[in-house]
C-alpha cells in the first residue's frame, strides 16, 4: 500500500513538474516571439525581454532537471510495487495452498474421528454398564484417560511403577477382574508386557 502511494505521489508530482515546464516554455515562446516581431523598440524594453527570456530557458532547464529527477523516482517506486505485489500474489498462492491442505487434513481428522467413534460404540456395547459407567467417571476426572496399560510393572497412566504389594494383588487377581492403579486410580489394562 505504501509502495503503490509512493507511485501515485511521485506520479501526481511529476505531472505537476511537466506543468510548470510547459508554463515556462510557453512564457519564453510568447516572450521571444514579442522580441521577433520587432513590436518592442525601446532599448531598455528589448534588454529586459532578451534577460528575461534567458532566465526563463535557465528557469526551464532546472525545472527539466526536476522532472527527471521525479521520473526517476516514480519509476523507482513502479518498480518497487510491482515486486511487492508480486510477492503479495506469492504469498497470497502459499495461503490458498496452506489452506487447502489444512482443510484435507481436516477432513482427514474428522473421517479418522467418525471411524474411531463408531469402534468405541461398538466396543462400548460389548463392555457391561457398570464398567463402562466407572470407566467414563474416571476418564472425566482424569482428563480423558479412564484407563492405562500395565506395562513393565508401571501404570502408563500416571507413569508410576507398582510397588511389590500392588503387583501381587495384580498378579492374583482372576482375569476379569477390574483392577485399579493406587496412584491414579485408572483402571489397568493387563497385557503380556505387564511385567506380571
Amino acid at each position: 500500500m505504501a509502495a503503490q502511494t509512493e507511485e501515485s505521489d511521485t506520479t501526481r508530482e511529476q505531472t505537476k513538474a511537466e506543468q510548470d515546464v510547459d508554463q515556462v516554455r510557453q512564457r519564453a515562446v510568447r516572450d521571444q516571439q514579442r522580441l521577433d516581431s520587432g513590436a518592442v523598440t525601446n532599448p531598455k524594453d528589448l534588454a529586459n525581454l532578451q534577460s528575461e527570456i534567458a532566465s526563463l530557458a535557465k528557469r526551464q532547464s532546472d525545472l527539466e532537471d526536476v522532472v527527471l529527477e521525479v521520473m526517476e523516482r516514480r519509476e523507482s517506486a513502479a518498480e518497487r510495487s510491482a515486486e511487492l505485489g508480486e510477492r503479495v500474489e506469492s504469498v497470497g498462492a502459499k495461503v490458498q495452498d496452506a489452506t487447502v491442505r489444512r482443510d484435507a487434513a481436516l477432513a482427514e481428522i474428522d473421517a479418522e474421528l467418525a471411524g474411531v467413534r463408531r469402534e468405541r460404540e461398538t466396543v462400548a456395547g460389548a463392555v457391561p454398564g457398570e464398567l463402562l459407567k466407572l470407566y467414563d467417571k474416571i476418564r472425566e476426572r482424569e482428563g480423558g484417560v479412564g484407563a492405562a496399560k500395565l506395562y513393565q510393572r508401571r501404570c502408563e497412566g500416571c507413569r508410576l511403577e507398582l510397588n511389590i504389594t500392588e503387583l501381587n494383588e495384580v498378579r492374583e487377581a482372576p482375569a476379569d477382574t477390574v483392577v485399579r492403579c493406587e496412584n491414579c486410580r485408572r483402571i489397568l489394562v493387563r497385557t503380556p508386557e505387564s511385567g506380571l
